[in-house]
């Protein structure tokens, strides 16, 4: 499940024939000049309908720790999401709080429970719990585990830990819930084929093709700036021909 930045790359990806498509925090804060993390609740949930609004295929929504720390507010957000049209949101654990940057165990699980009955309330909407250690300096895989389980006896329907790059890591996690598990793509870690094996349930590429973008715009940049040539006009038709391709009419 791919994760497009704007409309442009949403209905690339979904031309590709990808049959559901994740919006990405950091590229779509990217798009704003800015860094993950620092994108509104209104922002986001904006952006995500107009993803949906922009392909015919399912769409999930990264809505960060809910932009809020009360399970009120967090139900909030996933109200918002049902509104937006959203197949799927998730929510993390992560509190934005760099001395305390994981919510409490107790309190992570309320906060999912108030996002599932939010979800499950009209619409059925697909919840991801996200339990973010690994990405936050505490790669403990026992206390991931712990969260995973307590999110699923919360309510959520698909388990998110973001960081694991270990296949034996994947499959202990996997092993010891109940839901289907989502996996971040991470260098070295084992291809699609690999991890399906291994019994993963659904992989994310998060912002990275966003970054891969930016790393192209930027190699062409420094190419006609510091070379004087236009090598990457190659890669350019070739874009051409998919925005033709992709960009008429729906």
């Amino acid at each position: 499940m791919p994760n497009p930045w704007d409309a442009g790359s949403a209905r690339l990806l979904a031309a590709l024939g990808f049959p559901a498509l994740a919006t990405t925090s950091s590229g779509f804060a990217a798009t704003l000049g800015r860094l993950d993390g620092t994108v509104t609740r209104d922002e986001a949930l904006a952006h995500a309908a107009a993803i949906v609004a922009a392909v015919d295929v399912p769409v999930s929504a990264d809505l960060e720790n809910g932009f809020a720390a009360d399970p009120g507010a967090v139900a909030d957000t996933v109200r918002g999401a049902v509104a937006a049209g959203l197949a799927g949101c998730s929510i993390e654990d992560f509190s934005g709080d760099p001395q305390s940057p994981i919510y409490d165990l107790g309190f992570a699980a309320e906060r999912v429970a108030a996002a599932a009955v939010a979800a499950h309330r009209d619409t059925g909407l697909v919840l991801t719990a996200r339990a973010e250690n690994f990405l936050h300096g505490n790669p403990d895989l026992a206390d991931t585990i712990a969260r995973l389980q307590a999110y699923q006896e919360a309510g959520a329907d698909v388990l998110y830990a973001p960081g694991l790059r270990d296949l034996d890591d994947i499959r202990r996690v996997i092993a010891a819930v109940d839901r289907p598990v989502n996996v971040l793509a991470f260098p070295g870690l084992a291809g699609v084929a690999g991890l399906a094996a291994a019994g993963v349930a659904r992989i994310s590429v998060g912002g990275a093709f966003s970054a891969a973008t930016i790393g192209a715009l930027n190699r062409a940049a420094r190419e006609l700036l510091d070379a004087g040539t236009f090598g990457f006009l190659e890669l350019a038709a070739e874009g051409r021909v998919q925005a033709a391709a992709v960009f008429g009419p729906r």
